[in-house]
Order: C-alpha cells, then structure tokens, then sequence
C-alpha cells in the first residue's frame, strides 16, 4: 500500500487518469459481456481505445472536482451554512459525498455521456434518467465510504465504484433481458 500511496502523492492526475482509463473501461466490458452473457466488446476497438481515454480524461475530472467540492464543503462549514457535526468523520464524508453528487455528479454525467456520443457517433442524452438515478442509490452511499479514507485512497477507490457500478448493472441488465424472456408466453401446440 505504501508504493500505491507514493505513487499517487507523486502523481495525483496521473495516477487518476490511469486508474480510470483502466477501471472505468473494464466496468465497461464488464457490463456488456455481462448483459450478452457471454465476453463480448461493448463497440468496436477503435473506439475501445477512445473510450480508455475518454475515461482517463473524467479521472481528471474527478479529480480536479474532488479538489474543488472539498473546499466548497468546507466553505459552507466555515460560514456555518452546514451544521458543525458535518464537519469531521463520517458527517464530513457523508456532506462531501452528496453535495459533489448533487451539484458536481450531474454535470459529470452529461459530460462523460457527450464523451461517449463523439466517440460512438450517436447523438441525445436517452437513458440518462436511470444514470442520474445511481447518484442517489449508489454514489452518495459508495463516495461516504471514499471520502472517510485518506485522500490518498479516494480517486483509487472511486475508480474501483466505476468498475462496480458496471458490474451491478450489467448483472441488472443481464436479469432483466432474461426475465423479459423468460415471461414470454410458452407457445402452445395448435389443435387440429
């Protein structure tokens, strides 16, 4: 862990832009093989190579952002717009946690979706309702739990939501496909 850490003091948006290049297009795969049942490439690999930089560059987003919503929590703290017990602990993790979700998250999202959209040649935010969604469900409760470690650890351990949330939903994708299917009307022999 000490190499890790280093490592990360010594490039924090390197290190950030290659765990997510990394993680988040794993996720990625994940996902799709997942939703296909079977280990399949979620577009071509040209634009697999685009989507590892796309994701390196929202490391460095998430990054920079992590940055700034630390200090604007604290703001808020220092000129006691948040109640004192937000302050340390787990209150703090919980306060960072929701206020980068509620004012960063969004804009995050629509900007990794514009990413994807020049990468796959498609255009529209479809299906970005459900993704606003995860912010309350999963990124609140998952980035809690990040901001409560070293900051050091926090990108890390961000990049590593990135390949759960894919797995979580590819596995949801994945029993939906099957449930639609295995719903479906039997057919029935016709009588003669």
């Amino acid at each position: 862990m000490d190499t890790y850490r280093l490592w990360v003091q010594a490039h924090p948006f390197l290190s950030a832009a290659l765990q997510f290049g990394l993680l988040g297009t794993l996720g990625e795969l994940v996902a799709a093989s997942l939703r296909a049942r079977r280990f399949t490439l979620p577009c071509t690999p040209l634009q697999l190579s685009a989507k590892v930089l796309a994701w390196a560059l929202l490391g460095l987003v998430i990054k920079a952002g992590f940055v700034g919503m630390k200090g604007f929590t604290k703001a808020l703290l220092d000129h006691h717009i948040l109640p004192a017990f937000l302050g340390t602990g787990m209150g703090w993790a919980f306060a960072l946690s929701t206020l980068t979700n509620v004012f960063f998250g969004p804009q995050m999202m629509l900007f990794h979706r514009l990413e994807d959209n020049l990468i796959l040649g498609r255009r529209g935010f479809d299906g970005m309702a459900p993704a606003i969604r995860t912010l309350v469900w999963f990124w609140i409760p998952a980035h809690t739990l990040t901001f409560s470690l070293p900051v050091d650890f926090q990108v890390g351990l961000a990049a590593l939501w990135s390949l759960a949330l894919g797995v979580i939903l590819g596995l949801a994708s994945g029993s939906a496909a099957k449930q639609v299917t295995d719903d479906r009307p039997v057919p029935q022999p016709e009588h003669m």
